[in-house]
């Protein structure tokens, strides 16, 4: 068990952890306190995906006129959640009826803040981008889309 498997949130919840499967790989597992809960597998061609939670497939379409708006879809087709400029200065979360912001705090590092009612409800970070780690803190929000928010951060970092 790594670190970063170890890790606890704000709220004293194991945070979300990615960890690039190999150093050139593109796969991704992500864990949470040591257990392996999925593997992120990129597109190689449109910048989207597929994971598996929970026995549940979940699918990462890429797409928008400047390739940051991201949908995740259900094994049925649906969407689940939505996020537009995902990366820049400020960009929205759409899920369950309910719309989030995230913001860049500062243009040197990879972290993007969750923010609700002018407070800092979560974060995502990069922790190193040589061997492709990331961490989200997401309490609030339903785990498949605190998974989708982290593959999409690490999609637009990958590409930075």
């Amino acid at each position: 068990m790594g670190l970063a498997d170890r890790r606890r949130g704000w709220w004293g919840v194991p945070v979300l952890c990615a960890s690039r499967m190999g150093l050139l790989s593109t796969r991704y597992e992500i864990s949470r306190d040591g257990t392996t809960l999925s593997t992120w597998k990129p597109s190689p061609f449109f910048g989207g995906g597929f994971f598996v939670l929970d026995g549940c497939r979940y699918d990462v379409a890429r797409g928008g006129w400047s390739w940051r708006r991201y949908r995740l879809l259900d094994e049925a087709g649906e969407l689940v959640a939505l996020a537009d400029g995902v990366g820049r200065s400020e960009w929205t979360l759409e899920t369950g009826g309910v719309t989030h912001t995230f913001e860049r705090p500062s243009l040197f590092r990879s972290e993007q803040v969750l923010i609700s009612e002018g407070s800092t409800v979560g974060t995502v970070r990069r922790t190193s981008a040589w061997r492709g780690e990331a961490e989200a803190d997401l309490p609030d929000l339903p785990l498949p889309v605190q998974v989708f928010v982290l593959v999409s951060l690490l999609g637009v970092w990958d590409e930075d």
